[in-house]
């Protein structure tokens, strides 16, 4: 399973209510009575006025009975709307389409995950075999009734006789670590806490592995618990407390290390992510006189303004960077002689995005992106391409499951209109291998119903933004269908076609789903990226903004049937573009979002996220956090559209002080009569893990939302 860290989408419909006000002369608010009791401070010679400063400790009483009393408003309101049976019972059998991930092979063992049925979290299953039959091998369903304990990641050996493991409950992704024996399906009696976003490694021998961790409880000072994420290395057997810590001491505490180990056991690479537009690369000779006393690194890359991935073989690093080449190419380096006028280039850069490489064998596979769709190519390993694997059409690769000696590609695929599904490719002969289906979620909907587009359009500046649009077949250029815009635009995140189930229950009753392709993401290289964050951050709206104008303009819709959605960086994304133009949308659903620019660096991991966004306790990054942030843009007597805000009490990653302030700032200040309403989740995080149930009622109360504010019939 793929490792992830730090960043992060759903949907909405009208109601006719008088909204909340601090001012006497308005109409009573519908809404729970909230405390102004407003913070002034002055911020690099500015003064900022923040009126609801009270509302970011979740652990006061006060703030525990507002989000009750909001939370019990929101549910008076949604709870009666016409139609909302039927959304629910349409949505639970959406949801019964499962899902499927990409196997890894090990010796003859395929290790995946599946969900199928009502089941609330996929349970991981090893394959003895290939044609061979599956077996259950760590079900988090049966560890909770409730369905909130979810498996965040897992490393097998390379026999495929051991698993490492975590897990972590109610959404919180603070993953404890667990060894399991394959054969007798039982766990080993190593634990080991603090392991979120675990990258493991290994060793040949079996007999222990190099792993990452956050550092103990009480052991660092209150409010640096989610940094320093280091390098430990842990013998099968022993105390964990005492693993010797082999990387990381002394660097900068937002640091984010991924490891990995040549097969041989020989090469230890450190990968340190510094956000996501800098790395920083060491390596050590495990073999070498001296190591005994640990590990002696020494530096492949040193303060590169740019982003280096390496996948270590015996005899060879293969390094894929986008340094000089923001569309990625990829070298050829020997550990012994790592001096970069040594390296060699295997694949240069071309048109096309290099999104990642995978080394299976004496194949070097490529997984590209061509304007926002995936294409998969296999190389020799001097870069020669052998052939570009046929897809079943344009959508996006979910996954590569290979061994380093082995002769066989497993990948995953989906698109708009395909569920998950798994292919296999015969390597002994690559350049004539074809896919085979291995396996795939089946799904009780006619595709063939819908169509999908690419359509490009003009941001402000006159970039060209290109934008999926899926919809049944035949849907008239009135400008009267119903349209949800989705975006997101940000940490190098690509929106490419993807297949979500609840989409079609809006999809099938005539609605229009809009994914735009915003500056920030990584559709078009590191430059796009760049293009979006610190100071370029504007461009992403703007992109967005441009998008909703493009569907008005061409018919596809209009002000009063357009709706938009994004969550996380997605969430101030919605939070800027409801800001900016309030008079554009009919709804807004803005999901787990960071929407204080100002103070959401003092908050969980979001010190991470600097990089990305900057930081208003610098001068000049205050300057453009300030000409942005959605909470300081509200304005009284604004007539905003209809927004449902949604966070989670157990969000590690963005504090749901966010929604809180947001939420009541745009309750005060709205003239509209549409509602303002705040969803606040309990035993729930960023999204990670969350289980069947509470992802349907959650989808029932966004679509019906949207149903009724786009004036749809469920």
């Amino acid at each position: 399973m793929a490792r992830r860290f730090g960043t992060l989408g759903i949907l909405f419909a009208v109601v006719s209510l008088p909204l909340m006000s601090d001012a006497d002369d308005k109409k009573p608010s519908p809404y729970p009575p909230t405390r102004v009791d407003p913070v002034v401070e002055k911020v690099h010679g500015v003064e900022v006025v923040d009126p609801y400063r009270w509302l970011e400790d979740g652990n006061s009483p006060a703030v525990k009975e507002w989000t009750a009393k909001e939370n019990a408003y929101t549910e008076s309101v949604l709870d009666k709307l016409p139609g909302r049976e039927q959304i629910h019972a349409r949505l639970s059998a959406l949801l019964d389409i499962g899902s499927l991930g990409t196997p890894e092979p090990a010796k003859g063992r395929y290790f995946y995950t599946k969900r199928e049925g009502k089941q609330n979290q996929p349970i991981l299953y090893v394959r003895e075999g290939l044609h061979g039959k599956d077996r259950v091998l760590i079900d988090p369903n049966e560890l909770d009734k409730e369905g909130t304990t979810a498996l965040d990641w897992s490393y097998p050996t390379d026999d495929g006789s051991l698993l490492a493991y975590g897990l972590s409950a109610n959404g919180s992704e603070q993953s404890t670590l667990r060894i399991r024996d394959v054969v007798s399906g039982k766990d080993l009696p190593d634990v080991i806490e603090r392991t979120r976003y675990c990258s493991l490694a290994w060793t040949p021998d079996r007999k222990g592995f190099y792993y990452t961790r956050y550092p103990a409880v009480g052991s660092v000072p209150k409010g640096e618990e989610n940094y320093h994420h280091h390098v430990f290395f842990h013998a099968l057997g022993s105390d964990p407390a005492k693993d010797a810590k082999v990387f990381g001491e002394g660097r900068a505490a937002e640091d984010m290390p991924d490891v990995a180990l040549s097969p041989d056991g020989r090469w230890l690479v450190v990968s340190e992510a510094q956000g996501w537009a800098k790395t920083e690369v060491y390596f050590a000779d495990l073999h070498a006189k001296g190591e005994a006393k640990g590990p002696v690194f020494q530096p492949l890359v040193e303060k590169a303004d740019a982003v280096f991935g390496v996948v270590p073989r015996n005899d060879r690093f293969y390094v894929q960077t986008n340094e000089k080449a923001p569309r990625n190419r990829v070298f050829a380096v020997d550990p012994k002689n790592p001096a970069s006028d040594g390296w060699k280039e295997i694949l240069p850069e071309g048109p096309d995005v290099l999104e990642s490489i995978a080394v299976v064998g004496d194949v070097l596979v490529g997984q590209f992106m061509v304007k926002a769709s995936s294409r998969l190519r296999l190389f020799d390993k001097a870069g020669k391409l052998l052939q570009e694997v046929p897809l079943p059409t344009l959508g996006t690769l979910a996954g590569l499951g290979g061994e380093w000696d082995g002769d066989e590609l497993l990948f995953g695929f989906q698109s708009f209109t395909q569920p998950q599904s798994i292919y296999r490719l015969d390597l002994k002969r690559p350049a004539e291998a074809k896919p085979e289906l291995w396996g795939r979620v089946e799904a009780d909907v006619d595709f063939t119903q819908y169509e999908v587009e690419q359509v490009t359009y003009p941001s402000k500046d006159k970039t060209p933004i290109t934008m999926f649009l899926a919809h049944k077949k035949g849907v008239a250029r009135d400008g009267n269908n119903p349209t949800l815009l989705y975006g997101y635009g940000g940490f190098n995140v690509s929106l490419t076609p993807s297949f979500g189930a609840s989409r079609f229950l809006f999809l099938e009753k005539g609605g229009v789903l809009a994914i735009a392709n915003l500056r920030g993401g990584g559709e078009y290289g590191e430059d796009w990226h760049r293009a979006g964050m610190l100071g370029n951050k504007q461009n992403v709206f703007d992109d967005f903004i441009a998008a909703a104008e493009w569907l008005i303009e061409h018919k596809v819709t209009n002000r009063d049937r357009l709706a938009i959605q994004g969550g996380s960086n997605g969430g101030l994304l919605m939070g800027a573009a409801l800001t900016q133009r309030p008079d554009l949308f009919r709804a807004v659903v803005c999901q787990v979002p960071l929407l204080d620019m100002l103070r959401y660096d003092k908050f969980l991991i979001a010190r991470l996220w600097i990089p990305e966004y900057g930081s208003a306790e610098d001068p000049e990054q205050f300057k453009w956090l300030y000409a942005y942030s959605p909470y300081q843009h509200v304005k009284d007597g604004t007539a905003y559209p209809a927004v449902l805000i949604e966070a989670a009490e157990s969000d590690s990653r963005v504090d749901p002080l966010h929604a809180r302030k947001m939420a009541a700032r745009l309750q005060a200040a709205t003239s509209s009569d549409r509602p303002v309403l705040l969803r606040l989740e309990t035993k729930a995080g960023h999204g990670q893990g969350k289980p069947r149930a509470k992802v349907v009622e959650e989808l029932t109360d966004v679509w019906s939302f949207l149903f009724w504010q786009l004036g749809m019939k469920p």
